[in-house]
């Protein structure tokens, strides 16, 4: 046994000595590292959850995305920030959001009767105010306008009222940044089928959902979709904690999602008994 031993670990060595180690995108490389050039010293594992912008498509189930845009005064990683209308629901839609909007009120956040409360910092109000400005002087329609919100006794608080605005297109800064704050974009699109394609061109791909009644919709859409979590009629979808959380494309980097079987898998390594 000890001499058989010897001769392995002799061979090991050899054969160990002969591996080219590269770049594992690089066809003369046999073994790349493993995240970044820190793994030289030690493998580690990353999970990034990046950046969001939420997108609902609404073909009809008009109330529900309200509390998804407006709840946490639209300060959540998983808020809805835009809504692509399908064909006639859009102005019904837009119609709702407006009533529902103009509702909410908006007061200190630790008086129960206030609905929302402010946003964090005055760097994100007035952030806020001016992705606003900038899809209005785009073209966009402003229906609701939270940017000149002044709430009684709390006249230097960091307040944008709810704001809905319509007509809003791919490329303004309104659709393609992640606004944070109490604004909800309605982007108007023909069919189930544009909604998609505007879903699926997103870089990111945290969270979406559809609103309708019909069931082949929503398996088209949830089949369909590049994003890594999906609501049918729900919107906010994130599950339970069992479930794991996280994205697809820009949304998340790494190789597990951030919690559930996945948070395990991420800390844990596994064996395999036969």
């Amino acid at each position: 046994m000890g001499e058989a031993a010897d001769l392995l670990v002799d061979k090991l060595a050899e054969r160990a000595k002969d591996i080219t180690v590269g770049n594992g995108m690089d066809a003369s490389s046999d073994m790349g590292p493993v995240i970044t050039p820190a793994s030289r010293d030690r493998v580690r594992r990353i999970v990034t959850s990046a950046e969001e912008a939420g997108a609902a498509v609404v073909v009809d189930g008009r109330d529900l995305i309200v509390a998804a845009a407006f709840g946490s005064a639209g300060e959540r990683c998983m808020a809805v920030s835009v809504a692509v209308a399908v064909g006639e629901a859009a102005d019904l839609l837009v119609d709702k959001l407006a009533e529902r909007a103009k509702d909410i009120t908006v007061g200190n956040g630790m008086d129960a009767s206030s609905d929302m409360g402010p946003v964090i910092t005055p760097a994100s109000r007035d952030r806020v105010r001016r992705i606003v400005t900038s899809a209005e002087e785009a073209g966009a329609a402003v229906v609701v306008d939270g940017r000149d919100l002044i709430v009684a006794d709390h006249e230097n608080g960091f307040f944008v009222g709810p704001t809905v605005l319509d007509h809003v297109r791919q490329g303004m800064e309104a659709y393609e940044e992640e606004i944070f704050g109490p604004v909800l974009v309605v982007l108007r699109v023909d069919s189930l089928d544009e909604g998609i394609e505007v879903i699926n061109a997103n870089p990111y791909g945290n969270g979406t959902a559809i609103f309708t009644s019909s069931g082949a919709y929503a398996r088209q859409f949830k089949r369909r979709v590049t994003v890594g979590m999906i609501g049918i009629n729900v919107p906010i979808p994130v599950p339970v904690a069992w479930h794991s959380f996280g994205g697809w494309k820009d949304s998340l980097f790494g190789d597990h999602h951030v919690y559930g079987p996945d948070g395990v898998r991420f800390y844990t390594r596994g064996k395999a008994v036969t």
